[in-house]
Formats: structure tokens, sequence, C-alpha cells
């Protein structure tokens, strides 16, 4: 099991028990998925910060860059980059602002290090953005780096893909990404927290399921959905006993705890995961005032093309907005699901995944076969 939740989806074996009608539809959004959306229209600022973020109201979708989130890293990812010397420059880069060899890192683990938050954050930043490079160099890369009309990534992804649009350089989105690991983790280490998987339910009788363990437990073990990631496949974060209580309730909902992925497994299921804590809830609320502060002293610009947001499922353009949604975006749960429905109503037909792992990639198709798909590693 990989160390977060991103890598909750275990590919191949959902494609092959999860059928989708490959036709292209419109996906309804569940009444939980709504209920869980946080509102940034308070907390954006002035009216004048809220027109300027207007400029990609109306985008369309038709090629997407997609970039992954942390629990992607697997040990050997980065040697292929060093074949282009624009991405090997990237981790010489890395290797500066870090302060260690994080090639080395990558390519020969431990798996346990790599794994760690304060290092699979940046691996997965400084990889992913290689793999852009990657595929810049090859034959017609340009062209395709060139028809990218939106991007968007899953959690730690979004940071990457907004250094892929150009909202901030390479240098800094990386000293973003590095506080962002370091300070999650302290947040994680101050808390008894935990966050499992639950496959196999949609989202509102997950949300059924919180509830009812909410009502058993104290203010400090409370439970939320903190990541809606595709239909049936929903992260739960919250306090150790809280989690307790998720895998123990389950059962009445026909779920039991296991680490197979066979068709023969009764569903729905529930999976530990190996994460730090309780991400994207407000155990990380530590978390966000370090990245104020950081973010506060970064230049940030209007990107070249909508990278939509984790916290509202919405693109913007206004850099005081970026900068708020960002902070908010460890404590707000990850509305990864609706983004890709959203994608898709928009005429979604080619998607790149750049940078390690398939995870994304398995999404999409279960959401909708008929939308192409490719993965750029590095």
């Amino acid at each position: 099991m990989a160390s977060a939740f991103t890598a909750l989806l275990p590919l191949s074996p959902l494609h092959r028990i999860s059928p989708v009608n490959s036709a292209r539809r419109s996906f309804p959004c569940p009444r939980s998925l709504w209920r869980s959306r946080v509102s940034m229209s308070v907390s954006v600022g002035s009216r004048s910060s809220v027109a300027n973020d207007a400029l990609f109201q109306d985008y369309k979708s038709s090629t997407a860059f997609l970039f992954p989130g942390q629990g992607a890293q697997t040990v050997g990812m980065g040697i292929e980059a060093q074949n282009v010397k624009a991405a090997a420059e990237l981790f010489r880069k890395a290797n500066e602002i870090l302060g260690f060899d994080l090639l080395d890192v990558c390519a020969n683990g431990p798996k346990e290090k790599l794994d760690s938050t304060v290092i699979s954050q940046p691996a997965i930043y400084v990889t992913s953005l290689a793999a852009v490079e990657v595929l810049r160099a090859r034959e017609g890369g340009q062209n395709i780096i060139d028809s990218a009309d939106v991007a968007c990534g899953l959690s730690l992804g979004e940071y990457t893909a907004l250094a892929f649009a150009g909202a901030f350089s390479f240098e800094d989105g990386l000293k973003l990404v590095k506080l962002r690991g370091e300070a999650m983790q302290d947040a994680a280490d101050a808390a008894n927290s935990a966050m499992v998987s639950i496959i196999g339910l949609d989202s509102d009788k997950v949300q059924l399921l919180c509830d009812a363990c909410n009502e058993e437990v104290d203010e400090q073990n409370k439970v939320q959905i903190a990541n809606f990631l595709c239909t049936g496949n929903y992260a739960v974060s919250g306090g150790l006993k809280g989690i307790e209580a998720v895998e123990a309730k389950a059962k009445s909902f026909k779920a039991r705890m296991t680490f197979e992925y066979t068709l023969d497994i009764p569903w729905p299921f529930v999976v530990r995961l190996a994460v730090a804590g309780a991400f994207h809830t407000g155990f990380m609320e530590p978390a966000v005032s370090r990245l104020e502060v950081a973010l506060a002293s970064t230049e940030v610009r209007t990107p070249r093309i909508p990278v939509i947001s984790n916290v509202d499922a919405q693109p913007h353009s206004d850099a005081d907005t970026i900068k708020k949604i960002l902070a908010r975006q460890v404590t707000s749960p990850v509305q990864w699901e609706l983004t890709v429905k959203t994608l898709l109503n928009k005429g979604l037909k080619k998607s790149y995944e750049l940078g390690p792992g398939k995870v994304i990639a398995g999404i999409v198709k279960r959401m909708d076969k008929s939308v192409e798909i490719e993965n750029i590693g590095a």
C-alpha cells in the first residue's frame, strides 16, 4: 500500500471490475458532494478580487494536463528524465533548494524514505514537471503542450498544475511544496488521526456512515469525507477513534476490511491507509498559517490556462484568491470526482497524466471509458 490516498484506486483491477458506459453523458453530482463543497465567495476577499477571478468562468476542456498527488511515488522514478537535459536540470535545481540529492532518493529509495510526506511531495512535484520536459523533447511534444487548454492536479498535484500553467516559477513552487510537506507532517504528528479508503459505496452512504460514527465520538475524533476521488471510491479522515468506528460500522453497509483487490471480494470494503494523518480535514489546521505566510511572499500570477482547484472544482485567475485557496486546500475535502465530471461535461477528449503512476488515468477511464488518456512518465 502506497503512502497516501492517491493510491487507493488500484488501476488495472478496478478497470476489470468496474464496467463503465462508454457513451458520452452528463454526470450528476451526489447530494453529499455538493454538501461538502466549500463556498469561496465568502472568503476570497473584496468584490474586485471576485471580479478579477472570473477570467476562466466559461472555460472549455478538450485537452487536459493532469498531475498526480502523494501516493503516486515509486522507487525508480526520475531516471528516465536524466536523458533529457531540461528535465535533468530540474532535479539539479531541486537539490539546491531541498538540500539533499532528490534524484538519489527517487531512483534508489529506500521506499520508506521516499514514501514519507516530506520527501514524496517534492519528489512528485519535480518528477511531474520533469515529465513535461520529457514530453516537450519528443517529436511533436511542444504542439501537445500548446494544445492543453486546462490543467488540474490531485491535492499536491494542484501545485504542479499551477507551475505548469505559469502561476509561479518552478523554484517558488518547489519551496511551497517543501513547506507544505513539512507542515502537514508536523500537523499529523501533533494529533492521533488516520485515514481510510471506502470502496464500493456512493458518497451519500459514506456521508451517512460518517454521521453515524460522529454520534459516538467526541469532537477530537470526528470524521469526514476528505477525498471525493471517483464514484464508489472515497477517503475518510479523522480522529483515530472515529476511524475505528468507521471500520466497525462499515460492516452494517456490508463492508469489510481487506487489502486484496480481486473479483471475488464482496463490495464495499474498507482499507486503512498508510498516511501520516488526517489530511484534508481540520486536523491540518496548524499547517494553514505556515502556508499563508509562505504564499504571502510568493509571486503568484494569473495562469495562462485554467487550473482547477481541489477546493471547489473551479478555475481561478486572481492571484490573491489562488493563494487563499492553496492555504485552505489542506483542510478542505478534495473535489476530484466533481472536477473530472465537470471536465467531461465540458467536452474533454484527450488527457495526459504527467508524472509517476497511473492513478489518474484509472479514475478518468472509470468515469468515461471513451476518453483518450496517455501517461507521460519521467
